[in-house]
């Protein structure tokens, strides 16, 4: 009887000792590790680094905005195809020419109403050429193209007539100035619409029709200036 208990009674301390172990294995788990400095090691990654604002052009009318990066995360995976990229990588040296001539009125335009327009040119091309080397960035592209010669794009002005521009003043800039900044919107248009017919990146056809509307009336504002 005697040795009954004892075997007894082991198996019951037995069953103590293991069910301690399982719990003491448990609440080690949910607990932070301890580091040899005493601080508690954190259990999970760390955060994801923030990512730099990203400029978003706005709608005709509207200035751009910046926008936090992650809310546009999604748009570096939509389906973009070769005619995308062809187009924002034309559009940049195309948006770039522009700015070159707005610039010049600061100084130079007679008419405040012509200055006015071309600040607006500035404010919102200049962002938006931002836009176009982000999309590519985003995809691992390069903003060159090989072998193509920016000058043969549809408004774009030669070197020659840049330099009349940047040697006018007055009544004679603006005159200048409207007609090739018409000619070099009107570009930017066919290009843009020539876009909406076959492009595939939902951003950039909102981008296109965007440049298609604001250009368009930019270009009849400055047919108005000139009467």
């Amino acid at each position: 009887m005697t040795n009954r208990r004892a075997r007894v009674l082991a198996v019951v301390i037995s069953a103590c000792l293991l069910a301690v172990v399982v719990v003491a294995l448990f609440r080690s788990a949910d607990e932070p590790t301890v580091t040899p400095a005493g601080q508690a090691a954190p259990t999970s990654a760390p955060a994801e680094p923030s990512r730099p604002p990203v400029i978003v052009p706005g709608r005709p009318g509207e200035t751009a905005a910046i926008r936090p990066a992650e809310e546009l995360r999604d748009a570096t995976t939509s389906r973009h195809n070769s005619m995308d990229v062809w187009f924002v990588r034309m559009m940049i040296p195309h948006h770039a020419q522009a700015l070159e001539m707005a610039e010049l009125a600061g100084d130079r335009a007679g008419d405040p109403a012509l200055r006015a327009l071309a600040e607006r040119i500035r404010a919102s091309q200049g962002p938006e050429i931002g836009m176009m080397r982000g999309w590519l960035q985003a995809r691992g592209l390069s903003t060159e193209v090989t072998g193509h010669d920016h000058g043969t794009m549809r408004g774009m002005q030669t070197p020659e007539a840049i330099r009349q521009l940047a040697a006018a003043r007055g009544a004679e800039f603006d005159r200048l100035l409207v007609r090739m900044m018409t000619e070099h919107h009107q570009g930017a248009v066919q290009m843009a619409t020539d876009l909406l017919k076959v492009g595939a990146d939902l951003t950039l056809s909102e981008f296109a029709n965007s440049v298609a509307t604001e250009q368009t009336v930019e270009i009849d504002r400055m047919r108005e200036l000139l009467g």
